[in-house]
């Protein structure tokens, strides 16, 4: 890392809305697959699995069903290694640093939007690994950003759920090629511009991101990039100002996480890591994380075919409730800072004495937690009646609900636990609830199959899932008044007596 005398005060505030720009435009458009389902099914895509049923009223009727299980099972897989990707993703960042899981993220976006661009009717396949691409790439963009917080201290679940609410914005992507479509520009032009967007975020990350990572807390004379002076190697070790100061610091960590995570050989951090993955803390967010997204998801994997259902098949309707829903993820960026001034409303202000910052943190996550949870039953209770005009409120619910779910995940694993292992841990939880995301799939097929296309009973179902959300906040909430407790009864230990173990 090189340190940059007299400019890094402008490169932190520069690299804070460059970041927020990439999050906004190009991490989470996968998010936007209905916008973009409405162009596909308009260009043919899958249309050779329509066939003619039988007439009503003397009308033949086109039934679809399978090109939407298709379209259904693009944005499936999409989504699932959207999340998955995010375990290697992980362990890549956290033994390489930022550039190399950059490059291999920038990478991967450009594929798969070539893909998409050079794709037709005639090779719908394409979808497949196209999307699936642009989901990995743009998760692997949004972890390297998420680390920009720790440049802004106290402010850092803000800037990290900020960072969370523009990958929600970013579905507002597809809608842009579905208004430019529409306006006669080809889905090949559209993304063979994202392609060559590529070679902006290249410069970004040479340009303003540190090769390695951006430690927390951050040093006072600490800066990144390229040198505007000259070259000094940051030495991370260099972070406290001496040795004394150093051990305690790691004496006081290995007593949070119970057996260590600052320790300085790898079998060391290995246990230290599995022990957080092993902890009820992890297990309950997992849950929580989970339950919630598989709802999202059967909500914007089905999108279209609902919206088919409620206007009858009209494409006028259909289309403008689809720019709706496509508007309102641009809200996200707004919402999800909601969020962090949650988590971040104890900073500033005195703590109880002995309550270290890290359980401030925990403390001030529970109504964060607890809202994320609560946010999810309405929405799903509104997704669950069948009136168009309700919509409306089921959009602005949803939108709203993943912020606060995003945004909570990741600032959650920030203050939670070690940060050696945020991207390690970050990646596991998103691909373990990856994989019960897949239930999305199956749920779609067995309502356009088994329950016609009434889709009433599974969204009951998942609104009484969602209920599991709650037991997150509330063991947290526990946890910190049983530490309150024990503080309260060692008012005259030493403050290293007290120890934070993980649940």
């Amino acid at each position: 890392m090189l340190r940059c005398r007299g400019c890094s005060g402008v490169r932190r505030w520069f690299t804070l809305a460059t970041g927020l720009v990439e999050c906004l435009c190009f991490t989470g458009a996968v998010f936007g697959f209905a916008s973009l389902v409405f162009v596909l099914k308009t260009d043919g895509y899958f249309s050779d699995l329509c066939v003619n049923a039988t007439e009503v009223n003397g009308t033949q009727v086109v039934d679809c069903s399978g090109q939407d299980e298709q379209f259904s099972l693009v944005f499936t897989l999409a989504a699932f290694m959207n999340n998955f990707l995010t375990l290697p993703s992980g362990f890549l960042f956290d033994r390489f640093g930022t550039t190399v899981a950059r490059l291999l993220g920038i990478c991967l976006y450009s594929c798969g939007a070539l893909f998409v661009a050079f794709s037709s009717s005639a090779l719908s396949i394409l979808l497949f690994p196209a999307l699936t691409f642009i989901a990995g790439g743009g998760i692997m963009m949004l972890m390297t950003n998420m680390q920009v917080g720790n440049l802004f201290g106290s402010h850092r679940s803000t800037i990290i759920t900020l960072y969370s609410g523009a990958f929600d914005s970013s579905a507002v992507l597809f809608l842009i090629i579905k208004l430019l479509f529409e306006s006669g520009v080809s889905l090949m032009v559209s993304f063979l511009i994202l392609a060559a967007c590529g070679f902006i975020h290249v410069l970004r990350t040479f340009l303003l991101l540190p090769k390695d990572k951006i430690p927390y807390p951050l040093p006072d004379d600490y800066t990144y990039g390229l040198t505007c002076s000259k070259k000094v190697l940051f030495n991370p070790e260099q972070t406290l100002p001496n040795n004394n100061i150093q051990e305690d610091k790691n004496t006081q960590e290995e007593m949070l996480y119970k057996d260590g995570s600052e320790g300085p050989d790898d079998e060391q951090i290995e246990r230290s890591f599995r022990a957080c993955v092993l902890s009820r803390f992890f297990l309950w967010h997992l849950v929580w994380l989970s339950v919630m997204q598989l709802r999202h998801y059967l909500f914007i994997g089905t999108l279209n075919p609902m919206l088919q259902r409620l206007t009858l098949g009209e494409p006028s309707l259909v289309s403008q409730y689809t720019n709706a829903f496509a508007i309102t993820q641009l809200c996200g960026v707004l919402c999800a800072p909601w969020n962090g001034l949650i988590m971040d409303r104890h900073k500033g202000k005195p703590r109880a004495p002995g309550e270290r910052e890290r359980e401030a943190d925990m403390r001030a996550s529970v109504l964060s937690l607890f809202l994320t949870a609560l946010q999810c039953v309405l929405f799903s209770v509104c997704a669950s009646l069948p009136v168009l005009p309700l919509q409306y409120l089921t959009f602005v619910l949803q939108v709203l609900n993943r912020s606060f779910l995003y945004g909570g995940n990741a600032a959650f694993i920030s203050v939670a636990f070690p940060p050696c292992h945020f991207g390690k841990l970050f990646g596991l939880v998103m691909a373990l609830s990856a994989v019960f995301s897949l239930l999305q799939y199956p749920l779609f097929v067995l309502v356009k199959g088994f329950l016609g296309g009434e889709p009433l009973c599974v969204n009951i179902a998942l609104t009484l899932l969602s209920l599991l959300a709650f037991i997150h906040p509330l063991c947290v909430f526990l946890h910190c008044r049983r530490l309150a407790c024990q503080r309260a009864k060692t008012m005259d230990a030493s403050p290293l007596s007290i120890s934070v173990p993980l649940t």
